[in-house]
């Protein structure tokens, strides 16, 4: 973090009783002001920076959480923590972290619980590697009893990650591969070339997986399913030039069974749809995000971001910038995973800045934080 950073934090958080009321004062609408009292009763007197920090999931390198981590998480200025592989090395290692993670947030004034998060998909992408789902997407549909295979799956994952003491898991995948060995085929990570049967067993993993008390993510909204292998958005731009009739009827089509059964997250992709949005990747775009998921498919969960340093999203500036320009899109909970904590708090110090310069809608921003109150206290 840079000194001007610094400073300007220190400002923010001194004049920094900014709390919910005060920020939506100046909403342009009618109701501007039952919205401010609204969000000051329903946030008390937390300050801006412990507000947009409920939509931060931050990351860290290697096995043990940094001081300047559990810092931020004793103020209550971070909203979860994703895991990867190099911050595990069992079940019972990682249970301890986020035992000592839980500890430092029981500190902050915040109730509700940490957002705890991993991709425990299965078959290969598994960061639990003692855990369950041991079967990919791909080996699920292909049993002979697929449904079932999908539901104990979903309740496997569950089982594993609260073991960990997790309660959210960035899965189902719910693409719909075009071809063999293509980019979400080559490592099994989708159930189907069929909409129908990857919809179905996608929603039959969530479902299962919900029940048992951990939050499922469906994703990558609109569908990662046409990329070929290589297109990969976490290292470079990728566009998926399929028409509208086809981007609906099999990639969206596939995430419908979830959303109307219930679905906590959606993530979306990064890769650029032209039938939607030309300029835009998904999760930057309000057309996709607000026309096409909310709108159209009726989601009222919570949307959930990919990586913000992806290697896709280089044009349209620092991750910082990413992550507003995602807020301004629609997206609730913003992905920091490239294992530095400082990038979180550049996200957090940026959506700080939108807000108060009214580049960041404050009624939408409200919303947010009430989907992600909403998720984060039905889960332990």
């Amino acid at each position: 973090m840079t000194e001007h950073q610094f400073s300007r934090r220190t400002a923010l958080a001194g004049a920094g009783a900014v709390a919910a009321g005060a920020v939506l004062a100046g909403v342009p609408t009618s109701s501007a002001s039952a919205t401010s009292r609204f969000a000051s009763s329903a946030f008390g007197d937390m300050a801006l920076d412990q507000l947009v920090g409920q939509l931060v999931v931050y990351s860290y390198p290697g096995l043990t959480p940094p001081a300047e981590l559990l810092r931020l998480i004793r103020a209550g200025r971070v909203g979860g923590l994703i895991f990867f592989g190099e911050n595990i090395t069992s079940t019972a290692q990682i249970a301890g972290v986020v035992a000592q993670l839980r500890e430092a947030h029981a500190e902050s004034r915040i109730r509700e619980p940490l957002l705890l998060m991993t991709d425990q998909e299965g078959g290969i992408v598994r960061r639990l590697k003692d855990q369950e789902p041991y079967l990919s997407a791909k080996q699920i549909g292909q049993q002979p009893d697929p449904q079932a295979a999908a539901t104990e799956a979903g309740r496997g994952a569950a089982a594993g990650l609260k073991a960990a003491g997790m309660n959210l898991n960035l899965a189902p995948v719910v693409d719909v591969y075009r071809e063999e060995g293509n980019f979400d085929d080559q490592f099994g990570r989708s159930f189907s070339s069929d909409p129908e049967v990857a919809g179905d067993l996608g929603m039959r993993f969530a479902t299962a997986q919900q029940a048992a008390g951990v939050a499922a993510t469906a994703k990558h909204f609109p569908g990662l399913g046409a990329a070929p292998a290589g297109a990969n958005t976490d290292l470079t731009a990728v566009t998926l030039s399929q028409g509208l009739r086809e981007l609906r009827r099999v990639d969206e089509a596939a995430f419908v069974p979830s959303i109307r059964a219930g679905i906590d997250l959606v993530m979306a992709s990064w890769a650029i749809y032209p039938a939607l949005d030309a300029k835009r990747p998904a999760g930057l775009s309000r057309r996709v995000i607000q026309d096409e998921l909310r709108g159209r498919l009726r989601f009222r969960g919570v949307t959930i971001t990919d990586a913000l340093e992806a290697g896709s999203l280089d044009a349209y500036g620092t991750d910082a910038e990413v992550g507003v320009l995602a807020a301004r899109a629609g997206m609730d909970v913003l992905l920091c995973s490239s294992r530095d904590v400082s990038q979180g708090e550049a996200v957090a110090a940026a959506l700080e800045d939108a807000l108060l310069h009214r580049r960041l809608e404050a009624g939408a921003f409200l919303g947010s934080l009430l989907r992600v109150r909403r998720l984060r206290s039905r889960l332990h």
